[in-house]
């Protein structure tokens, strides 16, 4: 298998669930019966992550191809308030249902539960999928260099800052970097390869100096984040002290049986 092979899955499948899904509800119909949710002033994450002292984003998420079922029975209502009560600086939200086990209810559930930003995690491929994210309560969406081309994501950042959304650019290597763009507000390095699924915490490390170079040179300036493999406070440090100012965490929360404790006891061991 080809380290790409999963990913290549998943955007496949990920084609026909958006067709479906424009077939279903069109564009103009999703933004009529969502009008009143249009008009919410989405809150900043890259702002509250500047401002936080542990930048810890919190992930609610039920599955992953690479560990199958974390939580199957987790629920929106019984997990984000406790994350934004624990502290969390934000909170991402896994709203594909073939590989992770979530919905877009989701997303609109936690928006109805807590104040703190959102980020709408997924495999963006369609701007029609912004509009979705918006819609449903989303502050931020995920854009995956791995999934796109350089165009195409400029494209689709281009549009959620249309619509008022901050965008994270996920990251693998350095060679991604030529994804950056003017539209990107937070750039992610995600240290669990998308392709085979490994985990290696080493990658933010060998790509941060890069990431900065590459923040000088186009004079973007992207909040730096920390996504995956994160388990122990004292990583976070050296994180931060390497210049993250965010850390995206799901597993290490999802598989205990209170994950809003285990992200208190982990914010409280942090800070």
């Amino acid at each position: 298998m080809s380290t790409k092979d999963i990913l290549q899955d998943i955007v496949a499948n990920k084609r026909q669930e958006v067709k479906r899904q424009k077939e279903a509800v069109s564009l103009q119909n999703m933004l009529s019966f969502g009008s009143e949710r249009l008009e919410r002033t989405p809150v900043s994450m890259r702002n509250a992550l500047a401002g936080s002292p542990s930048g810890v984003i919190a992930e609610f998420k039920r599955r992953s191809p690479s560990k199958g079922w974390l939580h199957p029975k987790a629920k929106v209502e019984e997990v984000v308030p406790l994350y934004a009560t624990g502290g969390a600086s934000a909170c991402s939200i896994l709203t594909d249902g073939d590989f992770f086990g979530g919905s877009l209810g989701d997303l609109q559930r936690a928006r109805k539960l807590v104040n703190i930003p959102l980020l709408r995690k997924d495999f963006i491929i369609d701007p029609y999928q912004l509009y979705q994210a918006r819609v449903m309560g989303a502050d931020a969406v995920l854009l995956i260099a791995a999934c796109l081309t350089t165009e195409e994501c400029r494209e689709l950042a281009s549009i959620a800052h249309s619509l008022n959304l901050e965008t994270l650019l996920e990251i693998h290597s350095e060679a991604e970097l030529e994804y950056l763009n003017p539209h990107i507000d937070m750039l992610g390095v995600n240290n669990r390869n998308l392709g085979t699924f490994h985990t290696d915490i080493e990658n933010s490390f060998r790509l941060i100096e890069k990431m900065k170079e590459a923040s000088e040179t186009t004079g973007y300036n992207p909040l730096m984040i920390s996504e995956s493999g994160i388990s122990n406070t004292e990583v976070v440090k050296k994180l931060r002290t390497s210049g993250f100012r965010g850390f995206l965490i799901g597993e290490n929360f999802m598989k205990t049986e209170n994950p809003g404790e285990s992200l208190a006891q982990f914010i409280g061991e942090l800070v």
